[in-house]
């Protein structure tokens, strides 16, 4: 996409196996072309990461701002933490790494944050007051919690102690479930007791469920049993990322 577009920032939603990208109208959520998704590289190094992000960039001929999420706590466009990609990220400059690498101005969003500000914005948790849980599963566990349509940033639910001896995301992510090769209905009971330990944590009016798994929600959100709140689909899918992270750049540029 050589042209620039108002309201049109490039969004790109980078995870421990895979990066994708499209243009977000972000008046109104919309992807503007198809998605391009690229492998992570591995190691995932700053290095690495930058140069894929990189050829996203190249894909869509872009040269306006770029939203970007990360799998990680991102303070004041610092990486602090490195669950699913290379350690060198704990405590680097990412936000400028990547801006660098891209030679244009970069906004840089938890990953799940961008989806839950999606999800808030335009998906299933518009006009919803009280609290929202936005849970992403994939390579690992995001989570987003919104009150009463504020963001609540870096929240790493997905690395709460459960069970007993683990963290969670090493036992419920997406990743498990596919690693162990899992049917959906046993999934939905690690899923159940992983969401009933939150419930004990939070009492959220809502959680909504994103990431690639979300696209086969009917095979295990109605298995989920005893909560005191409705579970969810996330309307965005596997896009809310994109459309997050171009949001959170619309507001940082000005756009």
């Amino acid at each position: 996409m050589a042209a620039q577009q108002d309201k049109v920032v490039l969004g790109i939603d980078i995870g421990g196996t895979g990066i994708k990208g499209a243009p977000v109208n972000v008046a109104t959520g919309e992807l503007l072309a198809e998605r391009v998704r690229l492998d992570t590289p591995q190691p995932a190094t700053p290095e690495a990461v930058g140069r894929v992000v990189k050829q996203l960039v190249d894909e869509f001929a872009w040269t306006g701002p770029v939203g970007c999420t990360f799998p990680a706590i991102v303070h004041n466009g610092v990486t602090l933490s490195a669950a699913n990609v290379d350690k060198s990220w704990i405590n680097a400059p990412a936000q400028d790494i990547l801006s660098q690498a891209t030679g244009l101005p970069l906004k840089l969003v938890n990953d799940a944050d961008a989806a839950g500000l999606a999800e808030a914005i335009f998906g299933a948790a518009k006009g919803k007051g009280g609290k929202v849980l936005v849970i992403t599963l994939g390579t690992g566990i995001g989570s987003a919690l919104i009150v009463d349509g504020k963001l609540i940033s870096n929240t790493e639910f997905g690395h709460v102690i459960y069970p007993k001896d683990g963290i969670a995301e090493k036992y419920c992510s997406a990743k498990v479930k596919d690693d162990l090769d899992m049917k959906y209905k046993d999934y939905a009971v690690r899923l159940n007791g992983y969401l009933e330990h939150l419930q004990l944590l939070l009492s959220p009016d809502l959680v909504i469920i994103g990431g690639g798994i979300s696209k086969k929600h009917d095979k295990f959100i109605p298995e989920l049993k005893g909560l005191r709140f409705p579970v969810v689909p996330a309307d965005l899918k596997n896009d809310a990322g994109i459309v997050g992270a171009a949001l959170e750049a619309a507001a940082t540029f000005g756009i």
